[in-house]
């Protein structure tokens, strides 16, 4: 795709950023509680992802954002791991080799800040999704790992950084 760029979130991004992620999983039939449609860091993900060693970042097409992910620590779990969170691209820029392009620059990012893992957790109908964190290197879990708030997302997935 011509005129995409990834790059960190700004302030003025938030709202965007949450018509994206809350479209995406609407579009999805996601269950609006225990889900990522529920956090209140929706709505301000700048301010969220501003702290140390967290960084959310936005796909931008032809000046629109398109999609996002981020990297946080992992949330109620003490050591090196990181999640991959609030990983959603709307449906026009599907399939274009995004998602994998966005989880590199992810990862590269995670490997800067010093976490030696990364967990994602995500629904068991997303098998395109599943896919895509299989082809790169992730590995499904029999149980979560921390507390995220999500109990609605029983698939869970490790990669080794």
């Amino acid at each position: 795709m011509d005129n995409v760029s990834i790059r960190p979130i700004l302030q003025k991004d938030n709202a965007a950023v949450a018509r994206v992620i809350r479209g995406v999983l609407e579009d999805l039939g996601v269950p609006k509680v225990g889900t990522a449609y529920a956090d209140k860091a929706l709505d301000k993900m700048y301010e969220n992802y501003n702290v140390p060693k967290a960084t959310y970042f936005v796909v931008v097409h032809n000046g629109v954002i398109k999609g996002c992910a981020g990297i946080a620590q992992l949330e109620n779990y003490e050591g090196k791991v990181c999640e991959l969170q609030k990983m959603y691209f709307l449906e026009d820029v599907r399939g274009k080799g995004l998602g994998r392009k966005m989880m590199e620059v992810c990862i590269a990012k995670a490997s800067e800040y010093g976490f030696q893992k990364c967990y994602i957790e995500t629904m068991p109908y997303m098998k395109e999704a599943q896919n895509l964190y299989k082809k790169s290197g992730f590995v499904t879990l029999d149980a979560p790992m921390g507390n995220t708030g999500h109990y609605s997302c029983p698939v869970w997935m490790l990669r080794e950084l």
